[in-house]
């Protein structure tokens, strides 16, 4: 039963999250491009999205540290890491460059893979093989 409710959650939470990537506009890659291009047409619709996600992380996380436990688990796992290494920088910086190149984020992409355009396509599968060589060799300590 455990590991069904969590697999709900999962569905109910990635739903929730793809809804406000289309209900925002974040699933036009435009936009997107749009945002990084600072000298010229600026959009700042993404600014307004990400500040509302950061608002929104900020009071969720501050309301889950009053409870004493989550609903489908014994304890919280809370990241304890606070450092900045050679590996984060390098795969955010290799993120923001995948990023600003083709302006979907993974889970834009994902949604528009539907679209029918064949270098979606091939953005997500090299995503997919990133994921898997991140997995493959790993660099974390």
């Amino acid at each position: 039963m455990k590991v069904i409710m969590n697999c709900l959650m999962a569905l109910l939470s990635g739903l929730l999250f793809g809804i406000g990537l289309v209900v925002s506009g974040m699933t036009d890659p435009q936009r997107v491009v749009g945002f990084l291009d600072v000298t010229g047409d600026w959009d700042p619709t993404l600014m307004a999205v990400l500040g509302g996600a950061v608002l929104t992380t900020f009071v969720g996380f501050r309301l889950l540290r009053r409870l004493g436990r989550p609903w489908l688990s014994a304890t919280f796992e809370w990241p304890t890491r606070r450092d900045l290494d050679r590996p984060l920088v390098i795969g955010a910086s290799l993120f923001g460059l995948g990023w600003g190149l083709s302006g979907y984020c993974p889970g834009p992409a994902l949604l528009a893979l539907n679209t029918g355009d064949l270098s979606v396509w091939g953005l997500v599968i090299m995503m997919a093989v990133g994921w898997w060589a991140a997995q493959r060799w790993s660099w974390q300590r």
